[in-house]
């Protein structure tokens, strides 16, 4: 989801393929093709989990489904498109049960810890979601209900899709950073919290130095509330039917 974003394709390209993929779609034993793109989605997914997203490739997934690896093309003709697909099915559950607080800003907060959770079920989850746009029924649901939220309780609709955004941007950066520090915890990678420890030295960095507990906490629930806190306050100050920031 993004204020100025070209879809990319997500449904299957025209069955009228050339012979050579149709053939590699199916087995020599003349058994049924077991090649379409809800299956090969599946097993991306199961890649994704097992070895992360750096490590699956067509290449990968076309053996892990025992085809060709031109044969994937037939239904996605780039890796992006295959990871479009990929984001409209992590949000699949989101709209699974319904809002049932009848205050505003906290159905517009549920949806919010939702789409985390969603994310977070997945090995790099945040990773595949972002840049994606994909325009299937789950994303563009979820969209619908952050837009239906903001403006059943009076936003205009410009300050209804400018905060549904800002929710999606602010969800998705913390569980990048999220999903990141929890890999690379023990690897003394970048997310290393004694990195930062050793780092942060009180004499050089004295206000650093008496923040050091929240910042290298791995509460990362405590985080994302936090930032969410900040940001519905931010959305009640301005009121339905106020002006955004910068636009009185």
């Amino acid at each position: 989801m993004s204020a100025a974003s070209t879809p990319s394709p997500s449904t299957p390209s025209s069955p009228s393929s050339p012979p050579g993929e149709r053939t590699a779609a199916t087995t020599g034993r003349g058994r049924p093709p077991k090649l379409d793109q809800a299956r090969t989605v599946e097993v991306a997914l199961t890649l994704l989990d097992e070895a992360g997203l750096d490590a699956l490739t067509m290449r990968r997934l076309a053996e892990a489904m025992d085809v060709r690896a031109g044969a994937l093309y037939r239904y996605f003709a780039t890796k992006h498109d295959l990871l479009t697909a990929m984001a409209e099915v992590l949000l699949a559950d989101c709209l699974d049960r319904p809002l049932v607080s009848p205050d505003w800003s906290e159905r517009l907060a549920e949806l919010a810890r939702r789409m985390r959770t969603a994310l977070l079920a997945r090995r790099d989850g945040a990773r595949v979601y972002a840049g994606t746009h994909a325009t299937g029924a789950h994303t563009l649901g979820f969209a619908d209900a952050l837009v239906g939220v903001l403006r059943e309780a009076g936003f205009t609709a410009e300050d209804a899709a400018r905060t549904a955004l800002t929710v999606v941007h602010f969800t998705l950066g913390h569980t990048l950073e999220e999903q990141a520090a929890r890999q690379g915890a023990g690897e003394h990678g970048p997310a290393d919290p004694e990195r930062l420890r050793a780092a942060v030295t009180p004499g050089r960095y004295p206000h650093l130095a008496t923040a050091l507990p929240v910042l290298t906490s791995t509460d990362f629930a405590a985080h994302f509330e936090f930032g969410l806190t900040l940001l519905l306050r931010g959305l009640r100050a301005l009121g339905p039917g106020g002006s955004g920031p910068g636009t009185a």
